[in-house]
């Protein structure tokens, strides 16, 4: 015998809002396709209809940005921002882990497996799910409020190989770069992806003299030609928007401004005076 179930649902005044321009986006879009369809087959043309959405351009924005992405942080910016990772897959890890095991408890073929594997699968997704509306909310935000974004080509196939493997699943960086150019298309914005052999660890973005390698552990750094001070991420992303092309200030790559070295004709001589003019005035002494 074959049940049947009804549900009823009770939706909030905001849903009943939505569900109604959804009802009626789709009415409009029925009606003006089945009008494409009868004047088509009224002329004898074919009777396929395609809707491509426009284009929405934005205003133009003055602000031009590089990205950098990591682990520590999933992105900062050449202006100084700096966005915390979220990482979803380590908060949900503990919850995963149990419905995982209750999976792994239950026997094969019996129906309690099947509804353990449901679980464990939505779990999964809850992840998946928080995490592709993190990117996309962060990506509209990016693009809406600069003209020109550029990010870094990074080998995440060869990073994923590694023992941080976790951690770069968990950050999704390939999700977010596709969003951002296929958003930059949409809304009229530039975006630009720089090579991965850049060494935009390496270069001072105050005065562009390349340093060297760091350990990771180095999140500051000075630099031995100028002097500066710099933020290695900050520093990174203004790296990777001049690679790009963009017109960004490397200010905010400083930490705090170092000592200047003196030149090494300068060293340990005293400044010659210079010569001093005396001019004679309209001033008469009583």
């Amino acid at each position: 015998m074959q049940l049947r179930y009804g549900f009823r649902l009770y939706p909030s005044a905001g849903q009943r809002m939505a569900l109604a321009r959804a009802f009626g986006c789709a009415r409009v879009v029925y009606n003006d396709a089945l009008r494409a369809r009868e004047t088509a087959r009224s002329e004898g043309l074919p009777s396929l209809v395609v809707e491509t959405g426009p284009c929405e351009v934005l205003p133009k924005a003055t602000p031009e940005v590089g990205i950098d992405l990591g682990l520590g942080h999933f992105a900062v910016l050449s202006d100084g921002t700096k966005i915390d990772s979220p990482r979803f897959l380590r908060r949900a890890e503990k919850r995963l882990k149990k419905a995982q095991r209750a999976l792994s408890r239950k026997e094969k073929g019996s129906r309690n497996r099947d509804k353990a594997r449901i679980r464990v699968a939505r779990a999964h997704a809850r992840v998946a799910d928080a995490r592709r509306e993190f990117h996309h909310r962060l990506s509209t935000k990016l693009i809406r409020e600069n003209q020109a974004v550029a990010v870094e080509d990074l080998a995440v196939k060869g990073l994923a190989r590694t023992r941080l493997a976790k951690s770069i699943h968990d950050a999704g960086w390939s999700a977010f770069v596709t969003m951002l150019e296929y958003k930059a298309s949409r809304y009229g914005r530039t975006f630009v992806k720089i090579g991965r052999f850049e060494p935009t660890s390496q270069v001072c973005s105050a005065c562009g003299v390349q340093d060297g390698p760091k350990p990771l552990h180095v999140r500051v750094w000075t630099c031995r030609a100028c002097g500066a001070v710099l933020d290695r991420d900050i520093n990174a992303a203004v790296n990777v928007a001049k690679a790009a092309g963009l017109a960004v200030s490397a200010r905010g790559a400083q930490a705090r401004r170092g000592p200047v070295p003196a030149q090494r004709g300068e060293a340990g001589t005293r400044p010659e005076p210079h010569p001093t003019t005396v001019r004679q005035t309209g001033i008469a002494l009583l």
